[in-house]
């Protein structure tokens, strides 16, 4: 609501928003795609002085191409902080309470969850469902809880001078909406050269809480630890670490 009293001073700064529940508004929304919702037009109404229902007064329809952008962000996106980009990470539990992990192929040794950058107008709880199985494959798994707030780490110089050049921009580091997922299928779906994207992992396995920790790179190790403590309360027993599983070429 408060978005759409901002685009109508912006519209018509000479009219009077004093009470906001004299307004109605009705929108037309083309969906981009099966997740998000962008409004590509508003028509504003407003009730006449008696406040009747029966006499409200149509005052413009305004178009959508001529208002910025940043007016229609996804509500999930609000707090998010400059300079980082924004980004989803998935803690994927199977009934064990296990968390599944997988290697980077280009950081042997390098154990991480499932996470991936936010497409433009794309909400997070979205990104995490198509980033989980991009990643791995995997399509059977519930949302469980999300750690609300925006969770940021810095890049090392090194790592920052690589992913700027990879993605263009001047990034601090990533900012993060963590969920929680548990799997409601066995493991064999996954598979990380499933052909969605790029294969990024060589091979995964479920951990118990502690060794994701021990095993993640030192700067997403703070994060790591934040997410897990959040998320504990939602596991229903003790994890007991899994074997190593090998990528399907």
């Amino acid at each position: 609501m408060r978005d759409l009293v901002r685009i109508a001073k912006l519209h018509f700064p000479l009219f009077s928003y004093h009470s906001l529940t004299s307004y109605h508004y009705s929108f037309h929304s083309h969906f981009l795609n099966a997740h998000t919702t962008t409004l590509t037009s508003l028509s504003l109404f407003s009730l006449s002085h008696t406040h009747s229902p029966t006499k409200i007064n149509k005052i413009q329809k305004v178009s959508y191409s001529s208002l910025p952008s940043t007016i229609f962000q996804p509500q999930a996106m609000e707090g998010l902080p400059q300079g980082y980009r924004p980004n989803v990470g998935v803690c994927l539990i199977n009934s064990d309470d296990q968390i599944f992990v997988a290697s980077r192929l280009n950081v042997p040794g390098a154990w991480q969850m499932p996470q991936g950058g936010i497409e433009e107008g794309e909400e997070p709880k979205s990104a995490a469902i198509r980033e989980l199985r991009e990643e791995t494959g995997i399509v059977s798994a519930e949302i469980i809880a999300e750690v609300q707030k925006w969770l940021t780490y810095d890049f090392p110089p090194a790592v920052k001078a690589k992913v700027n050049r990879l993605w263009g921009g001047e990034w601090h580091g990533q900012a993060q909406k963590w969920f929680l997922m548990r799997l409601t299928k066995d493991d064999s779906e996954v598979n990380l050269a499933n052909g969605e994207a790029e294969p990024e992992f060589a091979e995964w396995k479920w951990a118990d809480p502690e060794e994701v920790i021990e095993q993640a790179v030192d700067y997403k190790r703070p994060t790591y630890e934040e997410v897990i403590r959040t998320f504990k309360p939602y596991f229903q027993g003790s994890a007991i670490s899994g074997k190593c599983k090998s990528t399907k070429w």
